[in-house]
């Protein structure tokens, strides 16, 4: 089912008329027909062709993710600008979100059966997949698309958002600007602070950057998101969390 106008009509439609439904991501996924969970769990080294492994599945539910939580943004807080309900979005639907809300759910565990078995005597392919960190966001959106392929708009977004819901409170409650914040903290010694690019990967429509933030020439965080700007704000809370532990050690004499 391709993204089209028809689709598009169908969200439109929605509104007004959602409400909650009882149905929790992972219960429409427990009701995925066999293969279309397996499907949102193959990587593409299990797959015989590269189409057939979890990646296209994400990029279709990184998009029913984005629609259902901006829709539901859009509603919800009408007083807004586009600017402030852009951050909460971004947030919202980060790796992170989408990392947290896959443990919620138990994608690992589905990840460990689907597992095709040990390659190397010690490591299976699937405890591999999980000890990387962007397994675990692409295959909730894989999953999520592969509820839009088989239940539609209406009942996946519903799903989506009700276990989206306490990651969005959470960015509502703080609304943090990690750069910024970092800046004033380094601000008071007389220091700025650098972002350098430190690679990426992942395919064209997929790619994840990685970041890290300099102080007087040293690290003190790094991070990764889906664009440059989510992976310095990544690496900007990972510096806060550092400088943050060093004023600690430096209180506590440790």
């Amino acid at each position: 089912m391709p993204l089209t106008l028809s689709w598009l009509k169908r969200a439109r439609d929605s509104k007004g008329s959602r409400g909650p439904s009882g149905k929790s991501l992972s219960t429409l996924i427990a009701e995925l027909p066999v293969e279309a969970r397996l499907a949102a769990l193959t990587h593409s080294s299990w797959a015989e062709r590269r189409v057939g492994s979890y990646e296209r599945l994400a990029l279709l539910g990184d998009s029913v993710l984005g629609l259902a939580i901006a829709d539901d943004l859009f509603e919800r807080l009408p007083d807004l600008d586009a600017g402030e309900l852009t951050k909460i979005l971004n947030q919202a639907v980060s790796g992170t979100s989408c990392a947290a809300v896959g443990l919620a759910i138990g994608i690992p565990e589905m990840l460990l059966e689907a597992d095709p078995g040990e390659t190397d005597g010690k490591q299976t392919p699937a405890r591999l997949l999980l000890e990387g960190e962007r397994p675990l966001p692409e295959i909730t959106e894989a999953m999520i698309g592969s509820c839009f392929l088989a239940f539609g708009y209406d009942r996946t977004a519903e799903a989506v958002i009700e276990a989206f819901s306490d990651r969005v409170e959470v960015v509502k409650s703080t609304r943090t600007d990690f750069k910024s914040a970092l800046q004033e903290a380094v601000a008071q010694q007389g220091e700025t602070v650098e972002y350098v690019v430190m690679g990426s990967s992942g395919p064209a429509h997929q790619r994840t950057y990685e970041v890290g933030v300099k102080l007087a020439g040293e690290e003190i965080g790094r991070g990764s998101g889906r664009s440059k700007k989510a992976a310095g704000q990544a690496a900007a809370a990972a510096g806060l969390e550092a400088l943050d532990r060093s004023s600690e050690n430096e209180r506590t004499g440790s």
